[in-house]
């Protein structure tokens, strides 16, 4: 009996709020709304570290990111820890589409036999010079169809973000990557595979051929839009709040509400410039009768400020940067489509896809199988999550070039999320935060300094603090209580 597939698409910098079933109403999001109507849709999920490289191991391999050897952005994967392609059975064709953001970008690795390349941007971490001679295959396919590079990247003539970014939408990436995606598709009717397809959208730049397709007066917006922090809270998110709030960003002028607005209607542009990618996905799989066969996921690395407490991008606590969708559809399991309430983390995506696939996890794994919450057989109820901040080299805005708050976000953190809607953030030093998400759920009243609030504090450190234990975190944070 052929074993089911695994399809496990997911974007880059995509909050939760993007899709109809979190909320919204307005964005165009045909495919991945028909997907959330079809299957699981998991109310609450959280990363495991809001940016790129860190969360993307844990996407990748089970692991925490301090154990994955991915602290921090540009941190290769170490080549002795095994991917989920590497946790599969032989028989298993396996392929990666995309960005992959955790070294050797363009290079077929950890298991994955077929790799077709997007990215030209993490050049200076290939792990050896000659393969600074290749380019992307996106970068082949816009040659092939008579396109110049427009910038140069360690001695390479390549193509700028910038420039792929103002394609028409037949040459974009989503719909390079849908295109190819669905011909590995109808290549592998025959036996089981596992496809990675991972988009660099909504990620900046925010340009894209569907720019103009939202109207700015009928974007939403909530409560902590363009709310600054108060000096109740960490300097890092006083500054990253304070220099956005006085810049002008990817050409808007962030001084304004209609600068914050305009950068909104393109992501969300790019937003459903993906989702239209993904309906050529999801139809290959229909047209070559392997729907039911088929687990399919959808998730996002971390969200997006987008003006949420006048933060631009990710890197922070705050919901908008550290929740994102999670869609599943697994028939094979012959559940009804339903919602998952309570908190998941991505930690356990890897054990949870492994057991929809028939396959044994390995020991080493560091999250659970999900699939009895699936089955109806458990809940999520006392699930609290966890989530990581172990420092970066700097943000990667060049408006963020100032020494103070690339000293600030130096500083690790850790977060915990109970099960009964509290958030804490500690620190190594300085003021934490403390947020009740279920009277406030814009996290726009800090309870960390209320002698009220000891008890409370004291009992999520502990968890905290167990948490550590359990997975081998050593950072250590102030006592909160």
């Amino acid at each position: 009996m052929k074993r089911p597939n695994l399809l496990y698409i997911f974007t880059d910098q995509q909050r939760a709020d993007t899709l109809r079933c979190y909320g919204n109403d307005s964005i165009q999001m045909p495919a991945l709304n028909a997907l959330a109507d079809d299957g699981f849709v998991f109310d609450r999920a959280y990363v495991s570290q809001p940016v790129c490289s860190p969360s993307r191991a844990t996407m990748m391999t089970g692991l925490w990111p301090h154990t994955a050897g991915v602290p921090a952005c540009n941190v290769p994967l170490p080549a002795d820890v095994p991917c989920i392609s590497q946790m599969l059975p032989d028989d298993y064709a396996c392929g990666y589409m995309g960005k992959w953001h955790l070294g050797d970008e363009i290079f077929a690795q950890h298991g994955f036999e077929t790799w077709v390349g997007s990215e030209n941007s993490y050049r200076r971490c290939y792990s050896d010079p000659e393969r600074l001679l290749i380019l992307s295959d996106y970068s082949r396919f816009l040659l092939d169809h008579g396109f110049e590079p427009d910038a140069e990247n360690l001695g390479q003539a390549v193509f700028s973000r910038h420039m792929e970014a103002g394609m028409e939408e037949g040459f974009t990436k989503a719909s390079y990557l849908g295109d190819r995606a669905a011909e590995y598709i109808r290549e592998h009717c025959d036996t089981p595979f596992a496809l990675c397809v991972s988009y660099l959208e909504p990620h900046p730049p925010h340009r894209g051929p569907l720019n103009e397709m939202y109207d700015l007066a009928d974007l939403p917006t909530g409560p902590a839009f363009r709310q600054r922090p108060g000096t109740d809270l960490p300097l890092i998110l006083r500054l990253m709040a304070s220099i956005y709030s006085e810049s002008e960003e990817y050409g808007c002028d962030l001084r304004t509400e209609e600068g914050w607005l305009e950068v909104m209607a393109r992501y969300w542009g790019n937003t459903t410039l993906v989702d239209r990618s993904v309906k050529k996905i999801l139809t290959a799989l229909d047209e070559c009768d392997l729907a039911q066969d088929t687990v399919v996921v959808f998730t996002s690395d971390h969200g997006e400020q987008m003006g949420d407490h006048s933060i631009l991008g990710k890197t922070v606590m705050y919901e908008e940067s550290v929740r994102v969708p999670l869609l599943l559809r697994a028939p094979m399991l012959a559940q009804d489509p339903c919602r998952i309430e309570g908190n998941f983390s991505h930690i356990d995506l890897v054990p949870t896809l492994l057991d929809l696939l028939g396959v044994a996890a390995p020991d080493s794994l560091q999250g659970q199988s999900r699939v009895p919450v699936l089955q109806g057989d458990a809940d999520l109820a006392d699930n609290d999550v966890f989530i990581e901040w172990n420092g970066s080299d700097g943000h990667p805005s060049a408006s963020m070039g100032e020494a103070e708050i690339n000293r600030s976000m130096a500083q690790p953190l850790r977060t915990v999320i109970s099960a009964q809607r509290w958030k804490l953030n500690l620190y190594c030093s300085g003021l934490g935060e403390l947020y009740d998400l279920n009277t406030d759920p814009h996290e726009q009243r800090n309870l960390y300094g209320q002698s009220a609030q000891q008890s409370r504090l004291r009992d999520l450190t502990g968890r905290l603090r167990t948490w550590q234990q359990e997975v081998g975190d050593t950072v250590e944070l102030v006592s909160a209580a």
